[in-house]
């Protein structure tokens, strides 16, 4: 990407993500009105409710004894935030083989910024979505575009399992509909503030210099004058420094015996060495690693100290000789397997890259 081109910026947003990972390992209550949280005593709140459930108007955060008046035969299950953190990880997975830099919001939601690549980032949002059906069994809305800003609210726009692509020569004419209720910041207070100013969207907002938006709202009008213009220059903000590069695929029966396992190496190496070759300007990798996760959920890793670079053959012999002393373990069936490079930063290669398509 060269340097005054357009960011390519992909916002995931799971649908209702809780209570789609309840609907899915308990398949009876598809298509019932479901929320997590709460109690049948009516105590507490809803952490979030299913499609079926908000026809009723369930929604996150209400009292659970107004959600069981509005919906009767409402289902409520309890919070199991392991299980939430496990299958996010499993999604932010998925995310890393298309882009090193991911910035999750929170377990159900993450900014993905896939300038790098090569591929039109509206075929990378759907490939995503696909593969996150294929391999998860649940679904994800996206939203993409050239910033933050506009990536995030484009993502609301089909959901549930829905995809919104703003171009850059449509971003203006996009924000410039946007109520300002959709504005980064905005809460209840600033926007009774702004209707009182005869200000319901962004183009009205746009009549206010930003001097006296500054003056309205003190530092957030200099954000304002900004957004509604469709400005927005955050980037993607890594939270932490890379460790590892790994790829992983969950089975869609499990593989009960060594030499099936033997056989999805070469293919797992495949897709490794692609997610490596993002990332080798940056980290040299000092360590290999293989996890298996068996029928049961139990979990285990094994893993080996490296002294050499890429080496596709030496490679596949090591991943074997893990293979094996994991297995040994359980021997049991397998529902995942996974591979990795534990890694440490290296200086990065300064080379030029063309122009690449933008969405």
């Amino acid at each position: 990407m060269t340097e005054n081109a357009p960011r390519k910026i992909i916002h995931i947003d799971m649908d209702c993500f809780y209570a789609a990972v309840e609907t899915r390992d308990r398949p009876e209550l598809a298509g019932k009105p479901l929320a997590v949280g709460g109690s049948a005593s009516g105590r507490g709140v809803l952490t979030t409710a299913n499609y079926e459930a908000r026809k009723f108007g369930c929604r996150s955060a209400m009292p659970t004894a107004t959600a069981l008046r509005r919906c009767p035969d409402l289902i409520l299950v309890p919070v199991d935030m392991a299980k939430y953190r496990e299958e996010s990880q499993q999604i932010q997975a998925i995310f890393a083989r298309y882009t090193d830099l991911i910035e999750p919001l929170s377990l159900d939601e993450a900014f993905l910024d896939v300038s790098a690549s090569k591929e039109l980032a509206t075929e990378i949002a759907t490939d995503i979505r696909k593969t996150i059906w294929q391999e998860r069994r649940l679904t994800a809305s996206a939203g993409v575009s050239i910033n933050k800003f506009v990536a995030k609210i484009a993502s609301d726009w089909r959901k549930p399992n829905g995809q919104f692509v703003v171009k850059p020569h449509q971003v203006d004419a996009f924000v410039a509909a946007l109520p300002v209720g959709k504005v980064f910041g905005v809460g209840q207070v600033t926007e009774n503030k702004l209707h009182k100013l005869g200000v319901t969207t962004c183009q009205d907002l746009r009549a206010y210099s930003e001097q006296e938006l500054r003056s309205h709202f003190g530092k957030f009008g200099q954000r304002l004058y900004a957004l509604c213009r469709g400005l927005d220059t955050r980037p993607v903000r890594v939270n932490r420094e890379r460790k590892s590069v790994s790829v992983e695929r969950t089975f869609g029966g499990d593989l009960s015996d060594l030499d099936s396992l033997r056989q999805r190496l070469p293919d797992l190496l495949d897709a490794l060495e692609q997610r490596w070759r993002r990332n080798a300007q940056r980290y040299c990798f000092k360590g290999l690693v293989l996890k298996l996760k068996f029928h049961d959920f139990e979990l285990t890793t094994a893993s080996r100290a490296l002294s050499y670079e890429w080496d596709r053959h030496r490679l596949l012999q090591d991943f074997h000789a893990l293979l094996h002393t994991a297995w040994q373990r359980g021997q049991k069936p397998v529902r995942l397997l996974g591979l990795g490079l534990q890694t440490c930063p290296r200086e990065p290669a300064n080379i030029h890259q063309a122009q690449l398509p933008i969405l």
